[in-house]
């Protein structure tokens, strides 16, 4: 595959970013993706934001043609990534959080996979997970633990938000996820939607490799309706260990049965 036939959607939801993009992040991923040989595009999803954040994007790009915003009613972070997809023109698919914790440039690990015959090549943030709490860093142990008890056994960090995806696959795979059928949350919530997503794509056949990536969290934004640190992660473990067993429950229901290719 030449370099430049390549295209990338690069697909970043925004929910209450406001600190984010005032420290410019949207200007990392634009100077870096301007350098590359291959073409690309970005989709800003905005989830219903409830402060400046739509502004701020659309500020920035009024004269950049290859970023686009998705002003979309607020349905969660799997929402707002299917809102990007369904926007999305480019071979592959890369999904970025706003805060750039796993900066742009490490697109250069994943792209290579993907060029090797791979369907999905995530990033994994390894065990230092750089900026984490020492709570968080525990948390994290318990909940890849619990996961790969039941799901995945083969992967390490599936919650990293630095994905690449061939867009095909990741098209007809993620409307089948069960967190569509499920209310819609209000405010922020954090969720496992990665698991269930991967799991799809395991279970259709589909070629997956884990690069390790720099992760180191930038997230400054303060306007997501953030608790104290532990009341947080409390509600996000339960939540998220909720979500993984029942895509345990689910796979042994039969509702993923016909997925596969």
């Amino acid at each position: 595959m030449r370099e430049q036939s390549l295209t990338v959607s690069v697909i970043i939801p925004c929910y209450n970013e406001e600190k984010n993009l005032e420290r410019g992040v949207l200007d990392e991923v634009y100077q870096y993706l301007r350098q590359q040989d291959y073409s690309w595009e970005v989709i800003v999803a905005n989830d219903g934001s409830t402060d400046d954040s739509p502004a701020l994007v659309r500020q920035y790009i009024v004269d950049k043609d290859q970023f686009s915003f998705a002003d979309l009613p607020h349905g969660g972070k799997p929402a707002a990534i299917r809102g990007g997809l369904e926007r999305a023109t480019g071979e592959v698919v890369l999904f970025t959080d706003m805060d750039q914790s796993t900066p742009i440039y490490e697109l250069e690990k994943l792209l290579p996979w993907y060029k090797q015959g791979f369907d999905v090549v995530i990033g994994s943030r390894g065990t230092s997970r750089e900026g984490f709490s020492l709570l968080r860093q525990v948390g994290s142990l318990v909940f890849r633990s619990m996961r790969s008890a039941f799901l995945l056994r083969g992967i390490r960090d599936t919650q990293c938000g630095f994905k690449l995806f061939r867009r095909e696959p990741v098209l007809e795979l993620f409307p089948k996820l069960q967190v569509f059928r499920e209310e819609v949350p209000s405010g922020w919530k954090v969720t496992a939607y990665d698991v269930e997503l991967l799991y799809l794509f395991e279970r259709a056949g589909y070629s997956i490799r884990e690069v390790e990536v720099e992760w180191e969290n930038r997230d400054v934004s303060d306007t997501k309706g953030h608790s104290s640190e532990l009341v947080r992660y409390m509600r996000e473990s339960v939540s998220m260990s909720k979500q993984v067993l029942r895509v345990n429950v689910n796979r042994i229901k039969g509702l993923y049965d016909d997925v596969g290719r």
